[in-house]
């Protein structure tokens, strides 16, 4: 006993200045293993994390990377997960002749006996792992004859316990990064590259495109004027299986009515006057593919009834012909008229309503999503800056606030009329509130061409830090692709008290 002494203070020893020197935990955790495999022949060492009611492999030793992925276990399951359940050490003289023995690593192979032994880590009074060894073994040991071995590990357990409960501090917060960096990545999945927002409502509609775009579904897009229907239609036949197949589009508010058939259905050579030549109509250009209607609460009532047979029947006949056009097309339509009053009205067929009503999406007017004006701002002011070889890079903070006080009845393309005009006017690289339409300067943020950035003198001080206050979160959060985490990481402000701030302003609502 008193020549073992000497080896296990050197053990500790040589893991306080381990403690000391390495800055890396997962390094730190992996040279623990090392010297007690060095210094006391224990092999296969392990340190496990408890994360919810499971167990995995954080460090270990003489284990392969296969191996390390089937160490997983339940609190209670086995000897590891029953350390961790109890928080009292447990001894597994020979891992061959013991059926609580899981082995799942499948790492111990050979006959001679293994000896396993696991002690708890603790930190702040919870069991948060593991750590454990094996020992080899002669035959006829009993679980007493480890008090020793038990004893050095608790210790190094207790020493180690910091160090670990750093790692799976590092391992969460890295879980919730990939988390929410999967469910970005995923909204944007939803949103090829022109439907643009954070809001609540927006990632509602990106939620409904994912669910219906693996589909044949007919889908009926609504929503005012402006708000970008025919985006959420190219974003459904994006993400779907026909996304190499055409996209056609048809607005029935554009034609006259005496048009609109021959557009949609196409029309044989003499079937009217001026029909000169045959021509194919949308509905079989788009075969195979998507067909878009838009404002089809424009429609007359005879031509719904010829449009809810193609709905119906996938068939339908050109104008001055009686022979059938079979058409394989994936239907999507938008409006943005009240349907069920037209219904109520007559002027607009019950069974048509509800062959489009399969799959409904309602866009958001911009006036119900302010926390994504300045985002769709920012986007428009790079695209016309292209547009007019011009290099406009920043809005200021009085034109922000004009930005955000309008309720833009327009919607999303008034914003962008909007952010055109002011790159055009705009003499540097900024847009200030006197580059925005006469209608959208509100006198209480008011700056001149003298008085850039300056408001008005009535404006309390209290408002003016709102406003830069604002400017300076949603700065950041648009810094980090709308990752409130990270921009509260890059600011120095906890996330509750990021949170509040957010609540506060109204920003990501």
């Amino acid at each position: 006993m008193k020549e073992e002494l000497p080896s296990e203070i050197t053990v500790l020893r040589e893991i306080s200045s381990a403690l000391v020197r390495e800055r890396n935990v997962r390094v730190l955790l992996d040279d623990v293993l090392g010297i007690l495999e060095k210094s006391m022949g224990m092999c296969r060492g392990t340190f496990t994390l408890l994360q919810g009611n499971e167990l995995s492999i954080e460090a270990s030793r003489g284990l392969n990377a296969e191996e390390k992925s089937h160490g997983r276990y339940r609190l209670g399951e086995g000897i590891t997960g029953r350390v961790a359940q109890t928080g009292r050490a447990e001894v597994v003289p020979d891992v061959h002749a013991d059926a609580r023995f899981l082995n799942r690593t499948g790492a111990r192979g050979g006959s001679g006996p293994i000896a396993f032994v696991c002690v708890p880590l603790v930190h702040l009074g919870q069991v948060i792992g593991t750590l454990s060894v094996d020992r080899p073994n002669p035959p006829e040991s009993k679980a007493d004859d480890f008090g020793q071995d038990v004893a050095l590990l608790q210790t190094i357990a207790n020493i180690t316990a910091e160090a670990a409960a750093v790692c799976l501090k590092e391992r969460e917060e890295r879980e919730a990064l990939v988390a929410e960096n999967r469910r970005l990545r995923d909204m944007l999945a939803a949103n090829p590259g022109d439907l643009i927002g954070n809001c609540r409502e927006m990632r509602a509609v990106y939620e409904q495109i994912r669910q219906v775009a693996p589909s044949d579904a007919t889908v009926l897009v609504r929503g005012a004027s402006g708000t970008g229907k025919e985006l959420v239609a190219r974003a459904v036949q994006r993400l779907s299986s026909r996304k190499d197949k055409p996209f056609v589009t048809l607005n029935c508010a554009a034609l006259p009515e005496s048009l609109i058939e021959s557009e949609l259905f196409g029309h044989e050579r003499g079937a009217f006057t001026g029909a000169d030549r045959r021509r194919i109509g949308r509905a079989e250009e788009a075969d195979g593919g998507t067909l878009f209607l838009d404002e089809i609460g424009d429609l007359s009532v005879p031509l719904q009834v010829k449009l809810l047979r193609f709905l119906q029947e996938r068939t339908f006949s050109r104008v001055g012909s009686n022979a059938e056009i079979r058409s394989n097309v994936r239907f999507i339509a938008a409006t943005s008229r009240d349907l069920e009053r037209m219904m109520a009205e007559g002027k607009f067929r019950e069974d048509l309503y509800y062959r489009l009503s399969v799959f409904p999406i309602a866009m958001p007017a911009l006036a119900a999503r302010t926390g994504d004006v300045l985002l769709l701002a920012e986007h428009f002011m790079e695209r016309m800056s292209v547009k007019y070889g011009k290099k406009v890079t920043k809005i200021s903070p009085p034109a922000v606030n004009m930005l955000l006080a309008w309720k833009w009845p327009g919607n999303v393309r008034e914003l962008e009329n909007c952010i055109e005009r002011a790159v055009l006017t705009a003499a540097d690289d900024t847009i200030h509130g006197y580059n925005l339409p006469p209608q959208v300067q509100a006198e209480e943020f008011a700056e001149t061409p003298y008085d850039a950035g300056e408001a008005k003198d009535r404006q309390t001080l209290a408002a003016r830090l709102a406003a830069y206050e604002r400017h300076v979160l949603e700065d950041a959060i648009r810094r980090h692709n709308g990752n409130h985490s990270a921009a509260g990481r890059e600011l120095g402000v906890s996330p509750r008290m990021m949170n509040y701030r957010l609540g506060k302003l109204g920003i990501g609502e």
